[in-house]
Parts: C-alpha cells; sequence; structure tokens
C-alpha cells in the first residue's frame, strides 16, 4: 500500500479563548439581571445567546486542548483530530435552537408589548459591544484556518452586532418610547443567529458524514491520476477529510502491467505530488492491482 502524510497546520491560541470565555461570563451575568430589572425581553435574549456562547466557547476550548494531544495510540488512530469538527457541529446546532426560541418569545412580545427601563439597556448593551468587540479581535486569526474557531468567532461577532441592535433599540424606546421594537430586534437577531449558524452546521456535517470536500471533483482528480504512464484504471476512490486541514485519498490502482515493488512505490510518488498539489489531499493511500478479478466501478456499491 502505498500513503503519504503532511503535516503543516497552525498552532491555534487556547489563551484567547479562554479569555473570551471569562468576558462572556460577566456580560451575561449583567444582561441577565439587567434584562429582568428593566424587563427587556432582546436583552434577555442577548444574555440567553450570550450564554449558549459561553457553552459553546468552552466546548471549543477543550476541542482545542483535545486537538493538541496529537498521540495516536492502537485504540484512537487518528487521535481527537475530529473534536473541533464535533465543536463547531455543536455549536451551529445550539445556536439555530436559540434563534428558534428567541424568535418564539418575540411573537408572544408583539401581543404583549412592556415598558422598558432603556437606561440600563443601553449601558448594558454598550458592555456587550466592548467586550464581545475584544473577543473577536482575538480569535480573528484563529478563524480564517479552523472551523471550530471559525464557530466561536462567529458566536462573538454575532454577540456583538446584536449588542449593537439592543443599543439602537434602546435608544429608540429612550428618547421616542418605542417599546415594540424590542420585539422586532430579537426577531432580527433570530434571523441573523440562523443565516450565521446554517453553513457551519453544513459543513460540519459534512465532514462527519465523510463526504468528498466540496472544492473537489472526483472526475478530475480521476483523470490526473490516470495521466501517470503506468496506470491502466482507477476504482474504489474514497475521498473525505478528517477535519478542517487533513484530506483523505483511497483508491485501487490496476496497473498496465507487472511492476517491481520499487516501480509501485516511484508511481506512488508521482500519484501522491498530482494529489496534493493539484487538489490539496494530504494523505493518501494506494492498492496495487495487475489482474484481480473485482468490479472497476469507480465508487464501489457495498
Amino acid at each position: 500500500m502505498g500513503h503519504h502524510h503532511s503535516h503543516h497546520h497552525p498552532t491555534l491560541s487556547g489563551r484567547n479563548l479562554l479569555i473570551s470565555i471569562v468576558l462572556n461570563v460577566v456580560i451575561t451575568v449583567a444582561q441577565l439581571i439587567g434584562g429582568f430589572i428593566s424587563g427587556s425581553l432582546a436583552l434577555i435574549s442577548d444574555a440567553v445567546h450570550n450564554f449558549s456562547d459561553v457553552i459553546s466557547l468552552i466546548i471549543s476550548y477543550i476541542a482545542n486542548i483535545l486537538t493538541k494531544k496529537k498521540k495516536q495510540t492502537k485504540q484512537y488512530t487518528f487521535g481527537y483530530k475530529r473534536a473541533e469538527i464535533i465543536a463547531a457541529f455543536i455549536n451551529s446546532s445550539t445556536l439555530i435552537v436559540v434563534a428558534i426560541f428567541l424568535a418564539k418569545e418575540a411573537f408572544e412580545r408583539f401581543n404583549n408589548p412592556q415598558e422598558i427601563e432603556s437606561n440600563l439597556v443601553i449601558w448594558l448593551a454598550i458592555l456587550g459591544i466592548a467586550a464581545n468587540g475584544f473577543s473577536v479581535l482575538l480569535l480573528k486569526k484563529d478563524a480564517e484556518h479552523n472551523l471550530n474557531m471559525k464557530s466561536a468567532y462567529l458566536h462573538l461577532l454575532t454577540d456583538m452586532l446584536t449588542s449593537v441592535a439592543v443599543l439602537i433599540g434602546g435608544l429608540l424606546m429612550k428618547y421616542y418610547q418605542v417599546y415594540w421594537i424590542d420585539a422586532v430586534l430579537t426577531l432580527i437577531i433570530s434571523v441573523y443567529l440562523i443565516y450565521m449558524s446554517w453553513s457551519i452546521l453544513l459543513d460540519s456535517t459534512k465532514i462527519l458524514m465523510l463526504f468528498a470536500p466540496k472544492h473537489i471533483n472526483i472526475d478530475e482528480v480521476v483523470n490526473e491520476v490516470l495521466k501517470v504512464e503506468e496506470i491502466k484504471n482507477i476504482h474504489h476512490v474514497h475521498i473525505w477529510q478528517l477535519n478542517d486541514h487533513d484530506c483523505h485519498f483511497e483508491a485501487h490502482m490496476q496497473f498496465k502491467k507487472d511492476i517491481k515493488l520499487s516501480q509501485f512505490d516511484e508511481v506512488c510518488e508521482k500519484v501522491e505530488k498530482i494529489l496534493l498539489e493539484k487538489f490539496h489531499i494530504n494523505h493518501s493511500n494506494l492498492q496495487p492491482e495487475i489482474n484481480r478479478d473485482d468490479l472497476k466501478e469507480l465508487i464501489k456499491q457495498d
């Protein structure tokens, strides 16, 4: 069997994530107390959202720690490389659930608008903007190349934006007594949460289901591999992602003639170079065949 492994992944900062967790705990407690005192559903909604973020950030932090445990064992042959994908799936799922709950509460508030203590809403919204804005800056770099960190980053970014919306609502309630804006803002926050979370939920689900990455066309991969002179046919192909960075490829390769093992190694190197340079596939497992009596289907139906 031929195989190739390439590991050049950026190191993530767990410290920045930990700082964000502490800041969100402070915001959550302050907004929850302030929401009940002021009577603002939008502020309570933001607090609930922040609380879900605290849980999500803790999950992301634990996943980040587990992923750094690179030691693989006979029992855990991949180690904990999927921990962050599971965290991203949980985080995006919980955000969508929270959003649906908030939307339901917003519709009920439309039928029963209440007077709200706007000054408290305004000051706590400013606190949320400042703390979440700082957290967003801390995680922005890591979010560019890691799905787990991206989900945490989006949680914090939506927190900051919802706090901006709550601030605007607080100002409208203070100066114009437009109390129904509280329910409108809650509904807008809910729709935005679903919109921001849906793509992460889909991406993490596809990785967990071992789907081929969306940037890879299997027919193109096969056509490129078949350009290697010694190969007659390629079949039983599987392409999947282990996590954000590791893309795996396995296939049976039928050769035109019987060759030495040393020649097979040379062919493997050619194929691995094609896979890595053209398709960013950094793990490959190739099975050689000459006259094996099996189905030569590209995708084997089990």
